[in-house]
């Protein structure tokens, strides 16, 4: 299994020091998220300064950013990694990109098929300078001139992964995308029931292969050095479980579990400015449903309990003084738990057209 981390996306000296501790501790990849900062700035850093570790945005939010802005600075990333980025898109709910962002809503499944299909659409023309001809219901793209086109860059295509929640998004990035990010606020029933089942019906549609999509595990994950510094992280993601239990658009899960009562208790406390209690609401059962905790040492037997059979790689965190050898050894431990993913194809899969 493949081991990922989150670069810091506010300071980018810390980006690149924690990229590189990384690296050094055998990390498969590190990611940047886009929250209160733009995701590929830090991950450009990042890619100055280390050598093998893979680089991606988890993710960039799709729909505010032109498919062509967006191909701009996935390719810019691809090239000063030579070659080690990946894309990672995310739709955003409703609100979101109603009220932040300003822009009318539309299902995401179909627009986001759309939308990746132009984004590499626009990079098939840069690598091939060839004429931009792609045409879908959202998005037609026909016009690229000499004066905004990369030159050809020679490097491997750039894969793209999906985050998804519904079951729609997930047989879309079984169909065809690179990658799927399963969504935190899950359960191991909800992983393998929902999520799982949707990428395998995608998978099918797309006539793909298991092995060339790689899926990282959803769920949260409490984990330091010793007890202190799990306790401490155990308390960050019992804010994150309330926040998603505040969240309608999530509650799939917590109908699963007959929880769905909790998150009438959580809704409201957004609203009302109430942040500071909304952890408190959270009771251990419901803890270890969405989440695992453990020191270093524990943490690859929890990960295999948890995520063994469904995905491929795990995201955890670490802090900057964390002893390096510590770290190494634990992502060596958690390489050993067997996958499905191999490799990404060489040619990105296919899609028919939206059903």
């Amino acid at each position: 299994m493949r081991v990922i981390t989150q670069l810091p996306n506010n300071n980018l000296k810390d980006a690149q020091k924690v990229a590189q501790m990384a690296e050094r501790a055998g990390f498969d990849g590190c990611v940047a998220l886009e929250n209160a900062h733009n995701p590929y700035i830090p991950l450009a850093a990042a890619a100055l300064v280390t050598e093998r570790i893979q680089l991606g945005t988890a993710v960039a939010m799709a729909f505010p950013r032109a498919p062509t802005i967006t191909a701009h600075g996935a390719w810019d990333v691809h090239n000063a990694s030579d070659g080690r980025f990946y894309l990672g898109l995310g739709a955003q709910v409703k609100a979101h990109n109603e009220r932040r962002y300003g822009l009318p809503w539309s299902p995401p499944a179909p627009r986001m098929r759309d939308y990746i299909g132009a984004v590499r659409a626009v990079w098939n023309t840069w690598a091939h300078e060839e004429p931009l001809d792609y045409h879908s219901e959202n998005y037609t793209l026909t016009l690229m001139t000499p004066n905004f086109s990369p030159k050809p860059n020679g490097l491997p295509r750039i894969p793209v992964s999906i985050a998804t929640v519904g079951p729609a998004m997930l047989r879309l990035a079984g169909e065809i995308c690179d990658g799927v990010r399963l969504h935190p606020f899950s359960s191991r029933n909800y992983l393998e029931q929902v999520s799982v089942a949707g990428i395998k019906e995608g998978l099918a549609r797309g006539g793909r292969d298991r092995r060339n999509i790689e899926v990282v595990c959803g769920g949260f994950i409490a984990t330091g050095r010793d007890a202190a510094a799990v306790a401490k992280m155990r308390d960050y993601v019992r804010f994150r479980i309330a926040f998603y239990c505040s969240t309608r658009a999530y509650w799939d899960v917590l109908r699963m579990h007959d929880l769905v009562e909790l998150g009438e208790k959580v809704n409201p406390y957004p609203r009302e400015n109430r942040w500071d209690e909304m952890a408190a609401l959270i009771p251990d059962e419901a803890f270890d449903l969405f989440a695992i905790a453990g020191d270093y040492q524990q943490l690859p037997k929890l990960i295999e309990q948890r995520y063994g059979g469904l995905g491929d790689t795990v995201s955890l965190n670490f802090q900057p003084d964390d002893d390096v050898d510590q770290l190494a050894e634990m992502v060596a431990e958690i390489h050993r738990i067997p996958c499905a993913f191999e490799d990404y194809a060489a040619e990105a899969p296919k899609a028919r057209a939206a059903a």
